[in-house]
């Protein structure tokens, strides 16, 4: 089939790059002509593994097409995917749906002949329906069918999420559209029961629930976290107790920092300005995004309480600083407002990632980027384990750090308090 990708960011790139890979054309288009350069050179933007290769690939085997002209695009495919950014309005929780309605009136400008419309960027419930209005000339003429499918792709695992979904939601009461889609997602859903067709409004609010439960599922094993460094207990049996029970499951009960990311957040603020729309109190994802908000505060305070509130001069090393590992996103990172409030404080921040060096620390006087765990850690006075990135699981501190009495705050408890203790290191984990 002959496919569009309108925007090349996270969701609109890898979907594309996903879909060629299957044997489909695709146009991937975009306004910004430096990253459709970079593309067409075979430079991708984002950290995601195994992207670069797939997409060389088909970039030679011309499957794969990157340009900024949309009439173009938009003429020589079959089915049109909105895949632009809706971030949160500013001063507000209301998802910025500007980028999704100017796409809208282009293409009312260029399709003549029947294309399926998909809006794949995540939007709130009756967007569609406010897409359609906008090409209701297109709709009368039968010329367009609106669709809603949502993605369910994790960063840094996105390649085998795209391969291997859980699901596929395809949000229309058309059934031309629907034996279109589904004979394309055909190679990959293999099971029956993982294409499911529903209505459009039910497909945009499957994707804002399915977010907004896994963000509470953080938040309420973080809350049991701060019950149990009380009680001396041990998250992580707390975790396996609970998550050995089917109805609830273990994914997503691991304590650690606040939910960040491209996702999580927007979508969660999204949802409550939604229901306030509909006169419907989100009461329970309320609560959600004010529990997330005061742990960023209450790891802070932790900090300072490892370091008996004598911060000044302190060298303390991050290891990992992106929001979750294999991805250089660092949207909503709990890593920013730690270290904002660190270098104000006048302590000696280093930090490596494997990511790479981040722009959101550039202008930071006390905050320096080195390119391995080794130089980072060498004079510590506090190593803090942000990021669960595979580097960082087996790393021998008493080597590392020069220092004899150098402190480790294990925020996604990695490692072993009793081996720790052995090693007679002060360390310090998250409900533990």
């Amino acid at each position: 089939m002959k496919l569009c990708m309108i925007g090349t960011g996270y969701v609109g790139l890898v979907s594309g790059v996903c879909f060629s890979d299957l044997g489909n054309t695709v146009y991937c288009v975009d306004n910004n002509i430096n990253k459709i350069n970079s593309l067409n050179k075979g430079i991708v933007p984002i950290y995601e593994p195994g992207l670069e290769e797939i997409l060389k690939k088909n970039y030679k085997q011309k499957r794969l097409i990157f340009t900024t002209n949309l009439k173009k695009a938009v003429s020589n495919s079959d089915i049109i995917f909105i895949c632009v950014g809706t971030p949160t309005k500013k001063n507000s929780n209301s998802a910025d749906l500007k980028y999704v309605f100017n796409v809208a009136h282009e293409l009312k400008k260029i399709i003549n002949k029947y294309k399926i419309i998909i809006n794949k960027s995540t939007v709130p419930v009756t967007t569609g329906d406010k897409v359609e209005k906008i090409l209701k000339n297109l709709k009368n003429k039968k010329l367009i069918d609106v669709v809603s499918n949502p993605e369910f792709l994790r960063e840094g695992e996105a390649i085998r999420d795209f391969i291997y979904p859980d699901r596929v939601i395809i949000g229309t009461d058309s059934k031309k559209a629907n034996k279109i889609l589904k004979s394309l997602y055909m190679p990959i859903i293999k099971k029956t029961s993982r294409y499911f067709n529903t209505s459009r409004r039910g497909a945009e609010l499957i994707k804002y629930a399915s977010n907004s439960f896994l963000a509470t599922k953080i938040s309420f094993i973080n809350e049991i976290a701060n019950l149990c460094e009380q009680t001396d207990v041990d998250v992580k049996d707390v975790s396996l107790g609970m998550g050995s029970d089917q109805r609830i499951g273990d994914r997503f009960l691991r304590a650690g920092p606040a939910y960040g990311g491209s996702c999580f957040p927007k979508d969660t603020r999204a949802l409550i300005d939604i229901g306030q729309k509909f006169k419907t109190n989100m009461s329970i994802i309320k609560s959600v995004v004010n529990s997330n908000n005061s742990r960023k505060h209450l790891l802070i305070k932790k900090v300072k309480s490892i370091l008996n509130d004598k911060l000044k001069n302190k060298k303390i090393t991050f290891l990992g600083v992106t929001f979750k590992p294999n991805t250089d996103d660092m949207r909503e990172a709990s890593s920013i407002p730690m270290i904002n409030y660190l270098n104000k404080k006048n302590c000696k921040i280093t930090y490596y990632d494997p990511s790479g060096e981040k722009i959101d620390f550039k202008n930071l006087k006390n905050v320096r980027y080195v390119n391995n765990s080794s130089t980072a850690c060498l004079n510590a006075d506090l190593i803090i384990l942000h990021t669960e990135w595979n580097d960082f699981k087996l790393l021998n501190f008493r080597k590392l750090v020069k220092k004899k009495n150098f402190k480790v705050f294990d925020m996604r408890n990695l490692y072993s308090p009793s081996k720790m203790k052995k090693l007679n290191i002060k360390y310090f984990g998250i409900g533990r």
